[in-house]
């Protein structure tokens, strides 16, 4: 381990101590946002202070080990525990560095998912419903709350648009990587001579804005208009205006909902949509200009890219950022999506200490 290493990870551990001091105190009760952010801030330097006491005691039994090289008796034994806990020292040394690697800010979040159909038509909405089920049976395999915001239903059962709010434990920094172009090659229910078509979809993951980031919207810089909902509802919903949309006139961004027969509860709903496709589309200029000067190995999330591809008749998914296949198409698509996104995370990591070792 490197001395600059060994000293940060030692500050790390005194910070430990004092995050500790600080929610034992009684009074931080009175301020919930400050106890959430340091009880936040306590359990990931708890995580890495924790992998960093396993490296030193391993650290002490190899020192313990080589002492007894020597010994007639023990040093067989020896060797062999030197062997181990350099093994170990080694595994503990790259999560460490995983752990001390710059995180997203969003990364704690909750999510807004956009699915919506794109080129092949009645196959692309139903692809679109295909891979909302997916993301839905993943949620409740991570245990994780899950609203629909709003949805544009097709005729035959597909989605053109849905939009999901997905509420629970690092849900942005797990869902992040499934922003882009998601294209699927199958053969149609509505293809009567067993002809593989290719359609496609886009996903947008969207970090939802914290309570204070929403009074950054300017009230003169939208247009709310309402109307009646459509679908299926019900007498009552067909007769009020209880729909919002709301549209943001600087950039024409639009949003809306119409889920709830409330409509004080539809515009806070557009409202808080319209706000995290606002900062998505912020965060995706700036990727951008990152992106000029040093092309990311996952991707920026541009959902002009084409990150994806289901291979029905291979039974295969293939993640073109990484190049990653895997044949196990039928449990990804209800919801395994543990290894894909593994190997999404990792990739991510290894290109982040690829640049810090180079000084970018």
């Amino acid at each position: 381990m490197k001395d600059a290493m060994r000293v940060q990870l030692q500050r790390l551990e005194m910070r430990l101590s004092e995050l500790d001091a600080s929610l034992s105190d009684p009074n931080l009760a009175a301020d919930m946002q400050r106890f959430r952010a340091l009880a936040r801030e306590q359990a990931e330097a708890a995580e890495v202070v924790g992998l960093f006491r396993r490296f030193a005691q391993r650290e002490r039994d190899r020192a313990a080990a080589q002492e007894m090289l020597d010994d007639a008796d023990m040093g067989e034994m020896a060797r062999e525990e030197i062997k181990e806990a350099e093994a170990d020292m080694s595994s503990l040394l790259e999560a460490l560095q995983t752990a001390l690697l710059p995180r997203d800010p969003d990364d704690d979040r909750n999510a807004f998912v956009e699915i919506r159909a794109g080129t092949g038509g009645d196959e692309s909405t139903l692809f679109a419903a295909d891979l909302t089920r997916m993301y839905l049976r993943y949620a409740e395999g991570q245990g994780w709350r899950v609203e629909v915001m709003s949805e544009n239903a097709s005729d035959l059962g597909g989605y053109k648009e849905i939009v999901l709010r997905f509420e629970g434990s690092r849900v942005y920094e797990r869902m992040k990587f499934e922003s882009g172009g998601h294209r699927v090659q199958r053969v149609p229910q509505t293809e009567s001579q067993g002809r593989i078509h290719t359609s496609a979809c886009t996903v947008a993951v969207m970090p939802e804005p914290d309570e204070a980031a929403e009074v950054t919207l300017n009230p003169a810089d939208l247009r709310i208009d309402t109307f009646r909902a459509s679908g299926a509802g019900g007498q009552h919903i067909n007769k009020t205006d209880s729909a919002i949309r709301v549209t943001h006139l600087p950039t024409g961004l639009v949003a809306e909902c119409q889920d709830d027969r409330s409509q004080h509860r539809n515009k806070a709903k557009a409202l808080a949509v319209l706000q995290a496709r606002l900062q998505d589309k912020e965060r995706s200029e700036r990727q951008a200009k990152e992106a000029a000067t040093r092309r990311e190995l996952v991707g920026s999330g541009d959902r002009s890219d084409r990150i994806r591809t289901y291979n029905f008749p291979q039974g295969r998914l293939t993640d073109h950022r990484i190049n990653l296949t895997l044949y196990k198409l039928d449990q990804i698509m209800n919801g395994d999506l543990s290894d894909v996104m593994a190997a999404l995370q990792a990739a991510r990591a290894q290109q982040q200490l690829a640049a810090l070792e180079s000084g970018q």
